[in-house]
């Protein structure tokens, strides 16, 4: 049914309001109206209504902000301070000391090992002369007593050091490094510098026992340092247990020489190849001059 048709005088009031000159502007219209009142309450409302909970099921661009687990815990991991980065400094000074003292010890030892191929008189001459070193200033053995305790105390600071920055080095990166092969020198670190160190410690406890004090020796406390050193060799059980801690030991020396050159900064790609052959080269002279004197017993030239 079609609406009815508005009169015509209110259509003819309408117009004259409209287009009346008194007013500045143009009356809104209805529509006008409408939209800037909308457009004010939507605006007020969008103030003053709390927001909206968010949704539960995390969207693309979320998902895609996530952290990994890995991620997460690498941020949480305290940032280095100034004062544990002078610690491991320190730490590492004292892995490099006490590495210089042990080295020496060995290289001294060694000679005077090799003092059994002259004949029973010449070590045990050497053995008196050592027990002798600083008297009277020293009793007696005083300079081997004070020797083997800073060989000890020197064995100790190293590894003790050496654990320490290894906890360190695995708390700054808690995930390791995905390599499908280890060089040869993460093989030495990883296989002979934790446990060969303990059997190392535990060799030279034994050694003081065995040839120094003569406790745990065949030939007793009452016999001469040759008669324990001929009577030591002469069972394969202990030339056993005193080749396999010469390899552990030179294994140690060789990637304790090379990790040396790697801290001073002295190691690049040119000389690389240069400081492999020294640590190598100095560590096998080293084992094998502990192995002679075992050696010439096993074979018959020391009796």
């Amino acid at each position: 049914m079609p609406h009815a048709r508005e009169p015509s005088g209110i259509r003819e009031a309408l117009w004259r309001t409209v287009n009346s000159p008194r007013l500045s502007k143009p009356a809104p219209s209805c529509l006008g109206r409408a939209l800037r009142v909308g457009h004010t309450v939507h605006a007020v409302s969008a103030v003053s209504s709390p927001p909206k909970a968010q949704a539960t099921s995390p969207t693309s661009a979320q998902a895609g902000n996530r952290l990994s687990p890995v991620a997460v815990h690498a941020q949480k991991a305290r940032k280095p301070r100034t004062g544990s980065r002078r610690s491991s400094i320190l730490l590492k000074a004292v892995m490099a000391v006490s590495g210089v003292v042990m080295i020496a010890f060995l290289v001294l030892h060694m000679i005077g090992n090799l003092k059994v191929l002259f004949g029973r008189e010449d070590f045990n001459h050497y053995s008196h002369w050592l027990r002798t070193i600083g008297e009277p200033a020293l009793p007696h053995e005083g300079f081997l007593w004070i020797m083997r305790v800073g060989l000890l105390v020197a064995v100790f600071a190293h590894m003790i050091s050496a654990t320490v920055l290894t906890v360190r080095a695995k708390r700054a990166r808690p995930v390791a490094y995905k390599a499908k092969r280890k060089s040869v020198q993460q093989t030495y670190a990883s296989r002979t510098m934790r446990w060969g160190g303990v059997i190392i410690l535990a060799y030279i406890l034994y050694h003081l026992l065995d040839l120094t004090l003569g406790v745990a020796n065949p030939a007793g406390t009452g016999a001469t340092p040759y008669d324990r050193f001929v009577a030591d060799f002469q069972r394969w059980y202990i030339v056993a247990a005193y080749v396999v801690p010469l390899v552990l030991l030179g294994m140690h020396l060789r990637h304790g020489l090379w990790s040396a050159f790697q801290t001073l900064g002295l190691s690049n790609a040119r000389r690389q190849r240069g400081i492999n052959l020294f640590a190598t080269g100095a560590s096998t002279l080293l084992i094998l001059g502990f192995l002679v004197g075992p050696a010439a017993v096993v074979i018959g030239v020391v009796k």
